[in-house]
């Protein structure tokens, strides 16, 4: 069992930078890929960004490549988002998640096991 919980969103001006962390419980967190999810309102829940279990490999959304930054300590079992250069379309609900996987480049919900309770972020323009 992986439970997640996700905390650092806010309200932020456009260009400025947040950083979410995603605190897991489980002693086998390490054993698990990691991916960021956002859903806005109306729309679907859709990929941000994953991380391997080795954290050897990452995988950005387009609309994220080279703002973002997915990384992970294992050993505080932890998840970190690093969001820099914000627009007003990243205001979402970020989610993370776990895939037992550990491997690959998933990049669909369903492909996902756990899920944290999600934060708010809200760029303004």
């Amino acid at each position: 069992q992986v439970q997640l919980v996700e905390s650092g969103g806010g309200l932020v001006q456009a260009g400025g930078s947040l950083r979410l962390s995603c605190a897991a419980s489980g002693r086998t967190f390490s054993r698990y890929a990691m991916g960021w999810f956002r859903q806005a309102p109306g729309k679907e829940r859709e990929f941000v960004a994953r991380i391997s279990w080795s954290g050897g490999s990452t995988y950005y959304a387009d609309s994220v490549k080279g703002r973002f930054t997915i990384s992970r300590d294992n050993a505080k079992n932890t998840v970190y988002l690093q969001m820099n250069s914000l627009k007003p379309e990243d205001t979402a609900v970020y989610y993370c998640a776990a895939d037992p996987a550990g491997w690959g480049q998933h990049t669909a919900t369903y492909e996902y096991d756990y899920w944290g309770q999600g934060t708010q972020v809200t760029v303004s323009s």
